[in-house]
């Protein structure tokens, strides 16, 4: 089964506490704190296996979590930092943000990866917070919560040379007689449910990836049909070679055919009208295809290359794979766009987000939210009383003191930040 679009849950692994010890030795009176940092959580990292063509995995596996850090230890030992998870993707996946629609990574070439959510950092031990006033501190730091997101994985598939055109004009067949592809072929529509990858060699060893994507038709690029799952596609390719059934077996009129065809790459995406386009008359051993082929090119003028052919009887198939051969000569690879993609840092101005937000639920109680004050709350180790204090102490730093008082609380009322509850004292 061919899937090229899924929906994905991924969570990187969260930070490893730290640890509150002293150093508790023979002849070492008052050693001091001694508690090591945790280690860090796992990455998610998505990277690109051209040995992949489909993002079948993804069908039944939906969920990704990466490893916690492992806790810190006595004797100031840092715990273990957890291996980041690496998924293997084929060459072609785009990543979004499911939530925001941002792209997260267009991943092409063989070896090329992405991190997709970041670990946790490591909580620090109690070492950590030894100063002169507090040589013996009785507090440390849970591990930061590793990112996490609903992504959606779409797969363009890699091919230099795309074909196009209605369902049953011979683009299967094609395929199957110049490479070692073996697609369904049949004399009905929409025979051809998901793309199909070929290697086409020339007799003068030459050689490129040809995909034959399923039929489009008219409304194609509004959902109308199959093609319109599978256009995509298109959009990684450098030539397109229109395949039109000059023969008319089906009674329809063959420039009327390739400008409906036409319409709907252009109202998919425009840039696609740039593309070289090479135009495929089949089935030319057809009767009455001669005829329809004189009629066409009158029509249509001299912006297109036009190669007679027959898939079925092999007839011209060596003139057109030269001229898309010779096409692809003249256009650069994908990957040159990319070479640099390693070196190059994209920075994205992000409008910093407010470190906490205060609302009232219908009982009453303020609610405080917001992913700084939240992370700083699930870092907290409130067993002890040092920790809890210095928690305080940074809310107090942030404002939230001043904005509960404007927003009306009184001592005595509830105040919820995530599952719990506390007192507003003043």
């Amino acid at each position: 089964m061919f899937v090229d679009q899924v929906s994905v849950y991924v969570k990187a692994g969260d930070g490893g506490n730290g640890l509150v010890a002293y150093r508790r030795e023979k002849y070492v009176p008052m050693g001091g704190p001694a508690g090591g940092d945790g280690g860090n959580g796992a990455d998610v990292v998505f990277k690109v296996d051209e040995g992949l063509n489909t993002l079948m995995d993804f069908r039944y596996n939906r969920h990704f979590k990466g490893k916690r850090g492992e806790n810190g230890m006595s004797k100031t030992q840092h715990g273990k930092n957890a291996m980041p998870l690496v998924v293997a993707v084929p060459p072609g996946t785009t990543v979004f943000d499911e939530d925001t629609g941002e792209v997260i990574a267009d991943l092409l070439v063989h070896e090329q990866q992405a991190v997709i959510t970041k670990g946790g950092r490591g909580g620090r031990g109690n070492t950590r917070f030894a100063t002169p006033n507090n040589p013996a501190p009785d507090m440390a730091e849970n591990g930061e919560p590793g990112q996490e997101r609903n992504i959606k994985v779409e797969l363009k598939l890699i091919a230099d040379v795309g074909l196009v055109g209605f369902p049953s004009v011979g683009k299967s067949t094609f395929i199957s007689v110049v490479s070692a592809a073996k697609p369904k072929i049949a004399d009905y529509h929409f025979t051809t449910l998901s793309p199909n990858l070929g290697v086409v060699d020339t007799s003068d060893h030459r050689s490129f990836v040809m995909a034959d994507l399923p039929g489009l038709i008219e409304g194609a690029s509004e959902g109308v049909g199959l093609g319109h799952q599978f256009l995509r596609h298109v959009e990684r390719t450098r030539v397109i070679v229109h395949v039109i059934d000059m023969a008319s077996t089906e009674g329809r009129d063959p420039y009327e055919d390739f400008m409906k065809i036409n319409k709907e790459l252009e109202e998919y995406d425009e840039k696609l009208m740039k593309r070289p386009q090479i135009i495929a008359a089949n089935k030319m051993d057809m009767p009455g295809a001669k005829e329809n082929l004189e009629t066409f090119k009158e029509q249509i003028g001299e912006d297109y290359p036009v190669y007679e052919m027959s898939a079925l009887t092999k007839e011209g198939l060596r003139d057109i794979l030269f001229a898309i051969a010779d096409s692809l000569e003249a256009i650069p690879k994908v990957t040159t766009e990319i070479e640099d993609i390693d070196e190059t840092v994209v920075y994205r101005h992000q409008k910093e987000e407010a470190p906490f937000k205060v609302t009232r639920d219908p009982d009453g109680a303020y609610v405080i939210y917001g992913n700084k004050i939240e992370k700083l709350f699930k870092m907290t180790e409130f067993q002890h009383d040092e920790a809890a204090q210095r928690f305080a102490r940074q809310m107090r730093g942030m404002g939230v003191d001043k904005a509960l008082r404007e927003r009306g609380a009184k001592d005595g009322d509830i105040i919820r930040l995530l599952d719990y509850e506390f007192e507003f004292i003043e």
